[in-house]
């Protein structure tokens, strides 16, 4: 009787922790060996969009209505090219997944705020470079890194600095 209960509460400890955990987007796709050029075209928008590789040819980005707009035209234009798109929304069910693959959203946009950074403590900074510079690593911070807050701040306070 005692072994059934714990095992009831642990299984709806694990039900709680799968409806907490974050949906992720997931896109499979195979296209065409040649020409290459439609492999490059992919990849790079992969890399423009700012997802990850889970396998060589499964990309995530977290869930929400942007992404999921990015990666459904992602798949028609991969469709185009001849090939083949599959798109899911799914969550992870594994303890720990969600921290990590937020972790790894977090450390592909750390270099580029970092640079932003250190360029803005420079002397004669190119704010409307910077800037520029911002808005992209912006658009690809998915986990909204605290990061990201702190060269907002910068930028702001270097434009004060400049106009008074």
């Amino acid at each position: 009787m005692a072994a059934r209960i714990v095992l009831r509460r642990l299984a709806l400890r694990q039900e709680n922790d799968v409806e907490k955990s974050r949906a992720w987007l997931l896109l499979a796709y195979k296209v065409p060996r040649k020409p290459t050029a439609a492999r490059v075209y992919i990849w790079r928008k992969l890399k423009k969009l700012g997802a990850l590789a889970l396998q060589d040819a499964v990309w995530v980005l977290p869930s929400n209505p942007q992404t999921l707009e990015h990666f459904r035209w992602l798949a028609a234009e991969i469709t185009e090219l001849n090939g083949e798109a599959t798109l899911w929304e799914s969550k992870q069910l594994l303890e720990g997944q969600d921290k990590r693959l937020s972790r790894q959203f977090d450390e592909q946009v750390r270099p580029m705020y970092d640079a932003i950074l250190k360029s803005v403590k420079g002397k004669n900074p190119d704010l409307t470079g910077l800037s520029a510079q911002y808005q992209q690593a912006l658009s690809v911070d998915h986990m909204k890194c605290a990061l990201g807050q702190k060269v907002r701040s910068a930028l702001m306070a270097a434009k004060r600095e400049v106009q008074e």
